[in-house]
């Protein structure tokens, strides 16, 4: 049985013999979207789902983020799982800004993302209260397919990310609402 090897898609360029040119940004994005550190930060069962999407059948590893990491300072993308208690919040804040920039954020299921079923004095109604969230992955929990979509929706991010897109007053100010300097 053959299977079909899908390359990355080379950015749009110049060629010639022996040569191809392009912009610096193209490159870094494309590398960039193809090398993404997931740093799993899982508390319930979607952290259980975060695990089979990393195993032999879905395999994350296709996608460029074989290499999970569980030091912030080596990793560029969050996936926060499941339920968040107000007293994790600051944990998951610092967490954050120990990860160097750029730096992406996946909320899976509804309790990372609206804090689920769970509308107490004790739990975080979505991380987006604390952090920046880039994608959203819905469901309870989610299924591996769609967790893995959300990575492809941040590879896309990474990919047509201008690179001083972070140091604009746009990003500072979103930043300084969640009071991050």
């Amino acid at each position: 049985m053959a299977t079909d090897i899908k390359l990355a898609e080379a950015p749009a360029s110049y060629d010639g013999p022996g040569f191809s040119a392009t912009s610096f940004d193209k490159i870094i994005g494309l590398a960039r979207a193809n090398s993404l550190w997931p740093l799993p930060f899982a508390t319930s069962c979607c952290g259980i789902e975060f695990m089979s999407t990393m195993a032999s059948t879905y395999d994350l590893a296709r996608f460029g983020s074989e290499r999970p990491s569980f030091s912030p300072r080596q990793a560029d993308m969050l996936l926060v799982a499941g339920t968040i208690a107000k007293k994790m919040g600051p944990i998951v804040k610092q967490v954050y800004l120990q990860m160097a920039e750029p730096r992406w954020v996946i909320a899976i299921g509804a309790c990372a993302s609206s804090g689920g079923i769970f509308d107490t004095y004790s739990v975080l109604q979505g991380i987006d209260r604390i952090i920046p969230v880039d994608v959203y992955v819905p469901g309870c929990p989610p299924r591996p397919e769609q967790i893995l979509d959300g990575v492809m929706q941040v590879q896309e991010l990474a990919k047509n990310e201008l690179l001083r897109r972070r140091n604009t007053d746009e990003y500072q100010k979103l930043l300084n609402s969640y009071n991050i300097q």
